[in-house]
């Protein structure tokens, strides 16, 4: 006999399956696997790079900026920084410009930080399109010679039975401690600074909320 309880339970498991496309579901493969796609440009300059929208990369689009646009996004970093948190706070304020600029070229403007407040709607980003969106500005500016301080390196995942579902972030690597540090888009609404943490306090499930 199906006791009630049993029914309840079934229910509750089918919902949160139900419930998981609403949540960044990027897993390392994946990821890796997404880098690997032949849309994404491995080698961004200012002059042609790829962006990510609509979820886990379905959409990949080639943008160019001009001389202007990239004196606006790069601006922050363009009158030096004193030391590596001086930098730190300088990649925010250039990434959160570097989305204001592709939102004006691709409509992705509207993206809402996370994944629930967007959901449905066109050109949203959930982590695996933050994450390798953020990841080509940082390579673009470390190439352009404006990190002192820091390095870019590999993105990286968290999951755990108390984080929540798979996260994916972009990185960067302090030069002199060799402290990693994650630099997240994905939590804001677009053209908000990125959340820089710690990696380690980020994999343990730290949020700025």
């Amino acid at each position: 006999m199906i006791r009630k309880t049993d029914v309840t339970v079934a229910v509750i498991v089918m919902a949160r399956i139900a419930m998981l496309p609403l949540f960044c579901l990027s897993a390392v493969p994946v990821a890796a696997e997404i880098d690997m796609r032949h849309e994404i440009i491995t080698q961004p300059t200012p002059d042609r790079f790829s962006i990510c929208y609509d979820h886990s990369c379905a959409s990949v689009e080639t943008v160019s900026l001009n001389e202007e646009e990239w004196r606006r996004a790069t601006a922050p970093l363009s009158g030096g920084t004193k030391n590596a948190a001086d930098e730190r706070a300088a990649i925010t304020d250039s990434i959160a410009i570097f989305e204001v600029i592709i939102g004006e070229h691709l409509g992705t403007s509207a993206d809402r930080g996370g994944n629930l407040a967007g959901f449905g709607k066109p050109k949203q980003l959930d982590c695996i399109d933050e994450s390798t969106n953020s990841n080509t500005y940082l390579h673009m500016l470390e190439q352009d010679g404006f990190f002192r301080y820091h390095t870019v390196a590999d993105r990286s995942t968290r999951f755990g039975i108390f984080i929540g579902m798979p996260h994916t972030t972009a990185v960067i690597r302090d030069n002199d401690t060799g402290v990693r540090y994650a630099v997240d888009s994905w939590f804001f609404d677009n053209g908000q600074p990125p959340y820089i943490v710690e990696l380690e306090a980020w994999k343990s499930g730290e949020d700025p909320y």
